[in-house]
């Protein structure tokens, strides 16, 4: 289970200087593999490589780019059980998850960006002149370890589409599936140098692409540190700068929901994925007067969560991906409890029944205030801050007093009080009443959760520079 090569200008190469960190199964702690870590002069390499094969890619018309996708997206679909497993041993999602849900949407971004794609007017007759968008160049796509493949596929598809290169460095910790991906992009034919791929930690590799002076835009989807840090270090190229980062979600439950169930319900989101996901509602709240109400609903929810083995089809969360993330959300679990919020489930420690792995128990708050570490830190993990308000307007400030806004969600009876709450949260996406993840709309936030826009239509032009052409003769 090694991933030692990387894949630079059509080939599998090993990297300059031999440098390995284990690849562990974070349900058993073990080893499984190694996965080599690149240099600069390996990001360097792939740069130039790419900065070759934009001449010519960027040129090429819209059939062979539906050509190519359609090849990828076929080769996807063959091998996503294998995906799916390898997904699931390198980052701990239970299995039946990553096959419904963390294989399938990654697949989903090439399907889209090939509907996108089959229609984009990439130019306009203006009454003076014509707008071309063109593709921006050489991209460096930086991607986490909470959903390897699908924040991939999100910035591959599109930058395959609009006719850029690309370099991109996947999550050391979870380099498994996207080696497997670059061997599906092989397969399908795409030209030499357009897609890239150097496994390596961000100090290293992550602010090699940042900094290098021949990639005209950074995608990085993280942390707020790190979106920072490769800000600062493309500011000195003036590139573009693309970021999906952390999260602090408010869930509000007007009074007229149904309230046990709107309750299960953002309980249940807070703790998919392990938790670990940048947009979670992990900050619920609710009516002061149905405070006992909501925490017996929450409690209830809880019982019903399986940990154990991922590869187990009953198991409804595995393990965090591992000890630096179980170490960080133990840290805030044990400040709810100092700061004084109400323990109601879960806790500190691992789960009695999980003998090894990085699991977490399913953890709710109660009375939690907004000053406190587990309201305003993003945990990634499966932590619930539980806060009661007494006016709407109040929960409409309490929701946006964070320094994130990248998803917001609200639950009533009445959509159109739902929309009028919605429109007063600072956020760059908001779900109403249970609405299911939507990859065709934009995704991306406010404030410190990010610049830019990913997914569909929105995604697609991320890519893309605008030409302005005077002086052509009117047709």
């Amino acid at each position: 289970m090694d991933a030692l090569e990387f894949y630079i200008d059509g080939q599998w190469r090993r990297p300059a200087a031999a440098r390995t960190i284990p690849i562990v199964n974070p349900a058993s702690e073990q080893e499984i593999g190694k996965v080599s870590l690149g240099s600069a002069g390996d990001v360097n390499a792939t740069v130039t490589a790419a900065r070759r094969a934009f001449l010519s890619w960027s040129r090429t018309d819209r059939a062979e780019r539906l050509a190519v996708l359609g090849r990828i997206a076929e080769g996807f679909r063959a091998r996503l059980p294998e995906l799916a497993r390898l997904m699931t041993m390198e980052m701990g999602v239970p299995i039946t998850f990553s096959i419904e849900r963390q294989a399938t949407v990654a697949l989903f971004h090439f399907e889209e960006v090939i509907r996108v794609l089959r229609d984009y007017p990439f130019e306009r007759r203006e009454e003076t002149g014509i707008v071309r968008r063109e593709p921006i160049g050489v991209c460096g796509l930086i991607t986490p370890w909470n959903w390897p493949l699908n924040q991939i596929a999100s910035k591959v598809a599109p930058a395959i589409a609009t006719g850029c290169t690309m370099v991109l460095k996947p999550s050391e910790i979870a380099p498994l599936s996207a080696t497997a991906l670059a061997e599906i992009i092989d397969d399908a034919g795409l030209p030499a140098g357009v897609f890239n791929l150097v496994h390596g930690d961000g100090p290293t590799v992550g602010e090699a692409i940042a900094s290098h002076p021949d990639v005209d835009m950074v995608s990085i989807t993280g942390s707020t540190d790190a979106g920072i840090r490769v800000a600062e270090l493309a500011a000195k190229t003036i590139k573009r700068v693309a970021q999906e980062l952390g999260g602090k979600s408010a869930n509000i439950i007007l009074p007229d929901a149904d309230i046990p169930g709107a309750v299960k319900a953002g309980v249940h989101a807070c703790n998919t994925n392990g938790g670990q996901n940048c947009q979670s509602p992990t900050r619920m709240l609710v009516p002061r007067q149905h405070r006992d109400e909501a925490i017996a609903a929450a409690c209830q929810a809880i019982s019903t969560i399986r940990l154990g083995d991922p590869m187990n089809p009953e198991t409804t969360m595995g393990p965090l991906v591992s000890q630096t993330q179980f170490d960080k959300v133990q840290a805030l679990i044990a400040s709810g409890i100092e700061e004084g919020a109400t323990l109601v489930a879960g806790g500190p420690g691992r789960p009695a029944e999980c003998n090894a792995g990085y699991f977490v128990r399913p953890t709710v708050f109660a009375d939690v205030t907004p000053t406190m570490r587990i309201a305003r830190e993003e945990i990634f993990g499966p932590v619930l801050s539980m806060m009661f308000y007494d006016t709407e307007d109040e929960a409409v400030e309490m929701a946006n007093d964070t320094p994130f806004g990248l998803a917001g969600f609200v639950q009533s009876k009445d959509p159109d009080r739902a929309r009028a709450i919605a429109n007063r949260i600072r956020a760059g996406r908001v779900y109403l009443n249970g609405a299911p993840f939507d990859r065709s709309l934009p995704f991306g936030g406010y404030k410190q959760s990010g610049n830019g826009r990913e997914f569909g239509l929105f995604g697609f032009e991320e890519y893309l520079e605008v030409k302005a052409i005077l002086g052509y003769p009117a047709a």
